[in-house]
């Protein structure tokens, strides 16, 4: 999918949309994902080997599907003051107010770069966190069973919501993260300076 043509948002914004031929191929593409899922969920199979691909920085990530709750397009977020750099602030998802946190400055790497592939990935509503993480992108589902598990799943860093490691046949490396670990992990929670 080529990108060639950006329109700005709005005045100001440092935020791309894409026009509107690619905006409706992400739909189809969302939309044939969507159907996918549901063929899994009804039959039975395959839905707890498939994962939600995300990239956080330059870090790819697996979630549980039974997690993750919508993905939206980044909209304008309200800064919330005194509060840590990886708490963006809130948005309005659907008419409710989410907090949007940026993972990779979480851990201590650079700032999320906002641009036309970022969303906002929110927590599943059975959580009970009205919560969202920024992805620099979403990649879609990824089959576990089409993976190779590795060792040392934090690299040497332990935190409880870094499962797993894998390696996909293309040999990018994934950590499956644990989002209702990680709205248990009390420096997640703390997000006031």
């Amino acid at each position: 999918m080529d990108q060639t043509s950006l329109e700005q948002a709005s005045p100001g914004s440092d935020i791309a949309r894409p026009e509107k031929g690619v905006r409706r191929t992400r739909l189809r593409e969302f939309q044939a994902q969507l159907v996918q899922r549901m063929q899994a969920a009804q039959s039975g199979t395959a839905v707890s080997a498939s994962q939600l691909g995300i990239m956080v920085g330059h870090t790819r990530y697996l979630l549980e599907l039974k997690e993750a709750g919508e993905i939206v397009t980044v909209a304008a977020m309200t800064s919330v003051p005194l509060t840590r750099d990886w708490y963006r602030g809130l948005s309005n998802i659907r008419g409710n107010l989410t907090s949007v946190v940026d993972l990779a400055r979480f851990q201590g790497k650079d700032i999320t770069t906002i641009d036309a592939g970022s969303r906002v990935v929110a927590f599943a509503p059975g959580l009970a966190f009205n919560s969202g993480l920024l992805v620099s992108q979403v990649f879609g589902l990824r089959n576990l069973s089409d993976m190779e598990a590795l060792d040392d799943p934090d690299d040497g860093v332990r935190k409880s919501w870094m499962v797993k490691k894998y390696k996909d046949k293309d040999g990018n490396v994934w950590m499956a993260l644990s989002l209702s670990l990680l709205v248990q992990d009390q420096e997640f929670l703390h997000v006031g300076l």
